[in-house]
C-alpha cells in the first residue's frame, strides 16, 4: 500500500463518484490522518479538485476504472445479473437517470445503439425489441426481469454460452449510465498536465472500450515533436494465474503504464 511504503510526507488524494466508497475509504484509512485527502467527484474534474486542495502537481495518477466488488455485491445497487434489485446502476445514488429510467423510458433503437456500442452485444437489436415489447405490458424495474427478457429473446446457444448471456446488456447498461467512457480520453490528458516531470500514470481498464481509449490516447500523447509522456508498457500487464485464483474478478484486468517527459520552456 502507497500510504505505508512511501515517506511520511507522501499524501493521496482520492476521487470517488460513489459516496460509499468514500465513507468506506475514510473509516479504513483515519489512521493516516492528513496524509490521505477523499473527495466525492468524478475523474473528469481531476484539475479542479487538484486545485481545491491547493496541489498543482502530482508524481503520478492511477486510474482505476469499471465497478468494485462492493457495488457488484450489494444487490441494491442494481448491477449485477446473479443479484435480485432495483435496475439502478448508478454509481452516484444522488443523481443522474438509473438504468430503469434508460430501459424503460429510451426509443428502441437507442436502447438498441446503447446495447450494441457499450456492450458490443451481437443480439442487441433483438433485446432491445423485445425490452420494448416487455413494458408495453408492465415497468422493467428489477435485475431479474431484465435478465428473464434477455435471456427469452437470444438463442438457445447464447444462453448457455461461455459467458452469461446477460453480460453485455448490464454492462452497456452501466457505462450510459455512468458516462464512463464519454470524458475518460479528456480526464487521461488533464491527468498528463498535472504530472511533475517524471511522474507516472497508471490505467486499470476492465474491457476493451476502456483499454482502447487509453492505448490510443497513451499514443497520442507520445508521438510528434510536442510528446508528452513516454508509454513505459508496449502491451498491457494482465493478472498472473495465482492473482485470477486469488481474485477471479481481476482476470480481465489490464494495465498501462507511462511516464511524464521532462517539462520544457518552464521559468
Amino acid at each position: 500500500m502507497l500510504l505505508t511504503s512511501s515517506s511520511t510526507g507522501t499524501t493521496i488524494i482520492g476521487l470517488d463518484k460513489d459516496f460509499q466508497a468514500i465513507d468506506f475509504c475514510r473509516q479504513r484509512l483515519n489512521r493516516f490522518g492528513d496524509r490521505i485527502v477523499l473527495r466525492q467527484g468524478n475523474y473528469r474534474d481531476l484539475k479542479w479538485h487538484l486545485a481545491e486542495t491547493g496541489v498543482a502537481a502530482v508524481d503520478g495518477v492511477l486510474f482505476d476504472f469499471g465497478i468494485s466488488s462492493p457495488q457488484l455485491d450489494d444487490p441494491s445497487r442494481g448491477f449485477s445479473f446473479q443479484r435480485e434489485g432495483p435496475l439502478d446502476m448508478r454509481m452516484d445514488q444522488t443523481t443522474g437517470k438509473t438504468a430503469a429510467d434508460l430501459v424503460n423510458g429510451s426509443p428502441e433503437h437507442e436502447l438498441a445503439d446503447i446495447i450494441f456500442q457499450y456492450g458490443e452485444e451481437r443480439y442487441a437489436r433483438r433485446i432491445a425489441r423485445a425490452i420494448v415489447r416487455e413494458r408495453q405490458c408492465r415497468p422493467v424495474e428489477t435485475t431479474g426481469a431484465l435478465v428473464s427478457i434477455i435471456a427469452r429473446s437470444v438463442p438457445a446457444s447464447y444462453r448457455h454460452g461461455r459467458i452469461h448471456c446477460a453480460t453485455r446488456t448490464f454492462q452497456a447498461l452501466r457505462i450510459a449510465v455512468n458516462h464512463e467512457l464519454e470524458f475518460l480520453e479528456s480526464s487521461l490528458r488533464d491527468a498528463t498536465e498535472v504530472l511533475a516531470s517524471g511522474g507516472r500514470i497508471c490505467a486499470i481498464s476492465f474491457h476493451s472500450l476502456e483499454d482502447r481509449i487509453v492505448k490510443h490516447t497513451f499514443r497520442s500523447l507520445s508521438q510528434g515533436p510536442e510528446a508528452t509522456l513516454s508509454i513505459l508498457t508496449k502491451k498491457p500487464v494482465l493478472p498472473s494465474q495465482a492473482e485470477c485464483e486469488a481474485n477471479p474478478r481481476s482476470r480481465s484486468a489490464k494495465l498501462r503504464v507511462a511516464e511524464r517527459q521532462p517539462k520544457t520552456g518552464i521559468l
